[in-house]
C-alpha cells in the first residue's frame, strides 16, 4: 500500500465523519385541531375553578374570548338555520349570529358554575371526514362515567374551529337546535328567533 494511498483514504474517512447526515425529523407536534378543544377547555376549567368567585356575569366574560376563539360561530348558525339562511339578509345573518353566540357563552357560564375535581381529556388522534376533522374528548367527573364530547371541526381560515358538537358521542348539537329552531322561524323569522335566544340567554345569566 502506498503512501498516497493510505493518505486518501485517511482524508475520506475524516471528511464521512465531519459531513453530517440528513438530520432526524423532529417529532410531530399536536394536531392543530386538538390545541383548539384543549385551548378552550383549560378556559372552561380555570372559569370552573373561579366559578363562585366570578359569578355568571364574571365567567361570561371570562369564557367570551375563549369560545369565540374555540367556535365558528358563522357557520354554526348557518347549519342550525338551515335552508332558510339563504334567503335572509346580511343583517339578519349578523344578528342571529350575535345572539347565537351569545346563547352559546351564556350556556357554559351556566352549565360549569362549579367544580369538583372534574377534567377534560381530549384524545390526539383525529380522524378525518369530507375535509373536516373529528376530535373526540370526555369529562371526567368523580364517581361517574365519563362524558363524551366529540368535535367537528373545518379550518374557517384563521385556525381549526368547532362547527358541531356531538353530546354523548353522538347527539348532533346543530340538528337539535335547527329542530328547536324550526317553529319559530316559521312563524316569525330571522327577528323572532333572535328575540328567542336573547331571551334564553338573558334568564340563563340572571341564574334561572
Amino acid at each position: 500500500m502506498t503512501k498516497s494511498f493510505l493518505t486518501a483514504c485517511l482524508a475520506t474517512l475524516f471528511l464521512s465523519l465531519a459531513v453530517p447526515g440528513p438530520a432526524a425529523a423532529a417529532p410531530a407536534g399536536p394536531d392543530p385541531a386538538v390545541t383548539t378543544v384543549r385551548a378552550f377547555y383549560d378556559a372552561l376549567l380555570d372559569s370552573m375553578k373561579h366559578a363562585k368567585a366570578l359569578g355568571i356575569k364574571g365567567r361570561y366574560k371570562k369564557l367570551e374570548p375563549a369560545v369565540d376563539a374555540a367556535f365558528d360561530f358563522p357557520v354554526m348558525t348557518r347549519l342550525a338555520v338551515g335552508p332558510q339562511w339563504q334567503s335572509m339578509s346580511d343583517a339578519d345573518h349578523k344578528t342571529l349570529t350575535a345572539a347565537f353566540q351569545r346563547m352559546t357563552i351564556a350556556d357554559y357560564a351556566h352549565n360549569f358554575d362549579g367544580y369538583n375535581g372534574e377534567d377534560f381529556v381530549v384524545d390526539p388522534q383525529v380522524r378525518e371526514r369530507a375535509g373536516d376533522k373529528i376530535v373526540s374528548s370526555k369529562m371526567v367527573v368523580k364517581g361517574q362515567d365519563p362524558i363524551p364530547f366529540v368535535y367537528r371541526m373545518r379550518n374557517s381560515g384563521n385556525g381549526w374551529k368547532i362547527i358541531d358538537i356531538f353530546l354523548n358521542g353522538y347527539v348532533s348539537e346543530v340538528a337539535t337546535k335547527r329542530a328547536d329552531f324550526a317553529s319559530t322561524l316559521k312563524s316569525g323569522g330571522a327577528t323572532a328567533l333572535a328575540q328567542k335566544l336573547n331571551a334564553m340567554s338573558d334568564r340563563e345569566l340572571a341564574g334561572k
